[in-house]
């Protein structure tokens, strides 16, 4: 593909997330391959290094089960949304809970929302299926309300299991649920977002606006952009 090519196409990404113009550093230009990654699969199938983890999460998946643990499966959810792409990814995303496309796909981040978040993930030269995505609860929510306290700590320790099998180098967290339940603190997300937080087990946390919002508000999509070039340089860096 030509330099020309590869540059309309980075600026048609950027496009749809708001972002216009582009960087005179010569990196930006080459295109790295993306890492041959999979959905999560069976271990007898899975790259190799991924077997054990794959294998943890199938496990995970079939302990939680149909779950039953909080009243959320009284109130009209249709199935378990547990977390899909690799399983061995370096990069992380943490959503809130899932909404009405994801309770009928069993799959986070399928709707609008899903949408712009590939192409977000797309902007830094990675694919859907190059990252894991999961959410912090695993059931929608009747009307989409936020999870109250006794959902959150019924279902979180789901999610930390998800994040110990996977061991991501970053997690990005989608909108101030996800961030408040990692970090552990109230603080509004515009002041948790734009710097790398350090969590545990030396993985870094980048808090962001949820996609769901930028649909809504779209002249934060640059601040998400910035965001993302912070996850991108931590990603770039010695493993």
């Amino acid at each position: 593909m030509s330099t020309r090519q590869e540059l309309a196409d980075h600026l048609r990404v950027f496009a749809d997330m708001g972002i216009n113009g582009a960087s005179r550093d010569p990196k930006w230009r080459q295109r790295e391959e993306p890492a041959a990654s999979a959905d999560v699969a069976p271990a007898d199938a899975a790259p190799d290094g991924q077997g054990d983890s794959a294998a943890a999460l199938v496990a995970l998946r079939a302990e939680i089960g149909d779950c039953t643990r909080c009243v959320l499966h009284t109130l009209g959810r249709r199935q378990v949304v547990f977390g899909t792409g690799n399983a061995d990814a370096d990069l992380m995303f943490v959503g809130e809970a899932p909404g009405a496309d994801e309770d009928i796909k069993g799959e986070p981040f399928v709707g609008r929302a899903g949408q712009l978040l590939t192409k977000i993930i797309e902007a830094i030269d990675l694919r859907r299926e190059d990252v894991y995505i999961a959410n912090v609860i695993k059931c929608r929510p009747p009307g989409n309300r936020n999870p109250e306290p006794v959902e959150v700590e019924t279902c979180s320790p789901f999610l930390l299991r998800q994040i110990q099998i996977v061991e991501p180098r970053v997690i990005v967290c989608l909108g101030a649920f996800a961030a408040h339940t990692l970090l552990g603190t109230d603080a509004p997300i515009s002041r948790l977002r734009g710097r790398v937080h350090d969590w545990r087990d030396g993985i870094r946390l980048v808090p962001t606006f949820h996609p769901a919002y930028l649909l809504r508000s779209p002249d934060k999509k640059r601040e998400v952009w910035e965001d993302m070039k912070l996850v991108r340089a931590i990603l770039a860096e010695p493993a």
